[in-house]
């Protein structure tokens, strides 16, 4: 039904309105054409490129933490005492002054005086790795040296 009415219509346009139609339509379909079909695989080749040096930097990170996990589950098993002796020594080297230990069973607390950003962060991977203590709550708040204050609250292993 609609392509005879349009026949007709077209056959009644002046030729010159009919290669402006035909420009017109053509137009459209190459335009339609392009944002379809040829736009987005473009964009994709041109983000290909940083997306594959992302994807490597970050298999490079998770193969580090995966040996990093092998490297700790090779280590003899450790009893929460030796775990406790192990963190006191690091909290004296590593902290120093600026932090308190409290051992309650299988939790230790770690009370913050003005320990300095670097030396934390370098003390709780030294805790991770030696004594194998996991950090269950933390409340921390930055005083306005840009120190830390506040309490560490850490797991022992188990028994």
């Amino acid at each position: 039904m609609i392509a005879p009415a349009l026949s007709r219509k077209w056959g009644q346009l002046a030729p010159r309105e009919q290669h402006l139609v035909a420009a017109a339509a053509g137009l459209v379909a190459a335009a339609l054409l392009w944002w379809l079909l040829l736009a987005p695989p473009l964009a994709v080749m041109r983000t290909a490129q940083e997306q594959h040096r992302s994807l490597d930097a970050q298999l490079q990170q998770m193969q580090g933490l995966q040996a990093q996990a092998q490297a700790l589950q090779s280590q003899p098993r450790q009893t929460a005492d030796e775990a406790g002796r192990l963190l006191e020594a690091t909290v004296r080297e590593r902290l120093g002054t600026g932090a308190r230990m409290t051992l309650a069973g299988e939790r230790v607390t770690v009370a913050l005086a003005g320990v300095a950003p670097e030396a934390l962060g370098q003390w709780l991977a030294q805790a991770r790795t030696n004594a194998r203590v996991l950090p269950t709550e933390a409340h921390l708040t930055r005083n306005p040296a840009g120190l830390w204050d506040g309490t560490l609250v850490l797991a022992l292993p188990a028994r």
